[in-house]
């Protein structure tokens, strides 16, 4: 079952105000007085949603949003949704969950979470200590992806693979180590990609606990990719062989019906 928190964060920026307003989590909208015509949007959604709109000096805004590029509005978000890992698994889709591995980069996460939302994941998984903050700099990198995937948060992500694993999704780790290449991977399968933080990568204990080691192939100088990127790479790959899958599953059955 879905579980719920009351928490209160505070986002900006004019996309992810937007879709946090689509998902109904926004309370209270802040403006500055020299906004320009782009939040219009916003502005229309909000008097719809009988969401309170206060017109402020754009100084009170670079304090609420500790100097981020709040594009002349800021929102307060309350009752943001948590799921636990099996609520993940129970997505009507076959799985495809993302897990981060002491990933604190708010940047790196919110880029992440715009690529798992664009992808069609079932969900994140991410440990509550050594993570980065679900807040604005989290919200304004994910384009307002923050308001819409799948998280679930959870105290230690060794025990949350052998939940996974359990569940029957096979868990696939990237290393620059692995002798595996990531296109080796069968994705259609229920699978979770576990990426760990630039530079240290995967703890110990979460790369034994995963059922296989993968890497991106690197042809030029550089050694890696940003964690972000690697993800959309990982990822885009699971959603073309799956793409492909449902094509080929289309062209049996009618080949059936003749």
């Amino acid at each position: 079952m879905e579980a719920r928190r009351q928490i209160s964060v505070v986002i900006y920026g004019i996309n992810p105000v937007l879709e946090g307003l689509r998902a109904g989590r926004i309370t209270r909208v802040r403006v500055s007085r020299r906004a320009d015509r782009r939040i219009d949007e916003v502005l229309a959604l909000a008097a719809k949603q009988r969401v309170s709109v206060e017109r402020v000096d754009p100084s009170v805004l670079d304090q609420a949003s500790k100097g981020g590029v709040h594009q002349g509005i800021v929102a307060d978000a309350e009752d943001a949704r948590e799921y636990a890992v099996h609520d993940l698994v129970a997505a009507p889709q076959v799985p495809l969950i993302i897990v981060l591995d002491g990933i604190e980069d708010p940047h790196n996460v919110g880029a992440i979470l715009r690529t798992a939302d664009a992808a069609g994941v079932s969900g994140v998984v991410r440990q509550s200590r050594h993570a980065a903050a679900l807040d604005g700099i989290v919200g304004k990198a994910s384009a307002g992806a923050l308001a819409h995937v799948r998280i679930a948060t959870v105290v230690n992500i060794a025990r949350a693979i052998e939940e996974l694993k359990e569940h029957d999704v096979w868990t696939i780790g990237l290393s620059g180590n692995a002798t595996d290449a990531y296109t080796d991977v069968d994705w259609t399968l229920p699978s979770a990609i576990v990426l760990g933080a630039e530079g240290a990568g995967l703890r110990r204990l979460v790369r034994d606990r995963c059922d296989r080691l993968v890497r991106i192939p690197m042809q030029g100088a550089v050694a890696s990719l940003n964690v972000s990127a690697a993800a959309a790479v990982v990822l885009y790959e699971a959603v073309r062989q799956r793409g492909a899958r449902d094509i080929h599953g289309k062209i049996k059955r009618i080949n059936d019906l003749r």
